[in-house]
């Protein structure tokens, strides 16, 4: 088991809360039909004025570093990372020696708060690494002023680069040695056109390197997960049907629609066959259905790590969804990728399970 500040770097965005610092205004474009005008005012309105006071959002519950220290942490290393900063060093690193460049250039997508990325540079300091720049693209000024106070502070300003730009209108003004994504993609409408952009703006040779949410839209349930969480469900006494952050009982879990009322995985399901159709993955980890709703902001708290019975319980709920991958009845929410523009010859995926057989087929309407 790790300390608590080391926990932090496995945190995720989970289904019904706020990600760690990826809940951001990255705006949703109102032609094709997606939304009205009003619907986007409303929308970014909202975001950016939640957003833009809430400095810490990573009040995730103690039982959330129990599951992701026991079951989540093996996974990301048995995969050559423990660490979220180090999981985008090392295979930007990586990309940047794939595609032969003297001095790096990268991108981060959604770069929110900027806080992955300022650690980001700080280890590829420690590296060796010199000459690079990590260009940081973000709707909200607000968040970006904070990574720039905060790049400041740590020493690392003059390797980032600040811009406020909306990606899915945003036209790739140059080429980069590597492209990352922490947890921004399914706030992202017009993901074909941004993974266009990103094929195009992508050196060869140089990857995309992702973290993000690829369940069902509005980080609901899919049926059969549904069904797994009503299972477990029925064990909980009535004080753990109560969701903490809508502040409401559920007598039944409410699979509810979080895109609803803002951006947050607006088209979560779509990343990943999207990726499929543009790129290769060299490696895939792959996790979480059932287990998200129990260790997340909303009824994770009630979960105490220190108590047999209760971590008993998130390791079956985990073992449950992890049986689901293994027969292909369930598909996984989370993610850590990297693509590329061509096949390699071993992709990794962690336990087999690849990221076609994470794609989850939804019927024709």
């Amino acid at each position: 088991m790790i300390d608590g500040s080391e926990a932090e770097t496995l945190e995720l965005s989970i289904a019904g809360g706020v990600g760690r610092r990826y809940v951001r205004a990255l705006v949703g474009m109102k032609r094709g039909g997606l939304m009205t005008d009003s619907e986007y005012d409303r929308k970014m309105r909202q975001e950016l004025s939640t957003y833009e006071q809430n400095v810490n959002v990573h009040e995730l519950p103690a039982i959330f570093h129990y599951w992701s220290n026991t079951h989540i942490r093996p996974l990301c290393e048995a995969a050559g990372f423990s660490a979220i900063d180090e999981f985008f060093a090392t295979h930007l690193m990586q990309s940047a020696d794939h595609a032969a460049a003297a001095r790096p250039r990268f991108l981060s997508v959604g770069a929110g708060n900027c806080d992955t990325e300022v650690a980001i540079a700080t280890r590829l300091r420690q590296c060796g690494y010199r000459e690079f720049t990590i260009q940081c693209i973000e709707i909200n000024p607000a968040m970006l002023q904070r990574g720039q106070d905060l790049a400041a502070e740590q020493g690392v300003l003059d390797c980032l680069q600040f811009t406020r730009a909306d990606f899915n209108t945003w036209v790739a003004p140059t080429s980069y040695d590597g492209i990352m994504a922490n947890q921004s993609l399914h706030h992202v409408t017009q993901l074909e056109h941004l993974f266009d952009q990103v094929r195009r703006a992508l050196r060869d040779g140089a990857r995309m390197v992702i973290s993000d949410i690829i369940g069902r839209n509005g980080h609901q349930r899919w049926p059969e997960s549904l069904a797994l969480v009503h299972h477990f469900w029925k064990e909980l006494p009535k004080r753990r049907r109560f969701n903490l952050l809508l502040n409401r009982h559920e007598e039944l879990y409410e699979n509810w629609d979080c895109s609803s009322e803002g951006f947050e995985g607006v088209r979560a399901q779509d990343i990943l066959p999207l990726l499929l159709e543009r790129f290769h993955c060299e490696k895939f980890v792959a996790f979480g259905s059932a287990i998200d709703v129990f260790v997340d902001r909303c009824f994770g708290h009630h979960f105490d790590p220190a108590s047999g019975a209760d971590r008993d319980f998130i390791d079956r709920v985990h073992r449950a969804d992890e049986e689901g991958f293994a027969s292909g009845t369930l598909t996984p929410t989370h993610m850590f990728g990297v693509f590329g523009s061509e096949p390699v010859p071993q992709p990794y995926a962690a336990r087999g399970l690849t990221a076609a057989a994470a794609v989850r087929a939804v019927p024709a309407r």
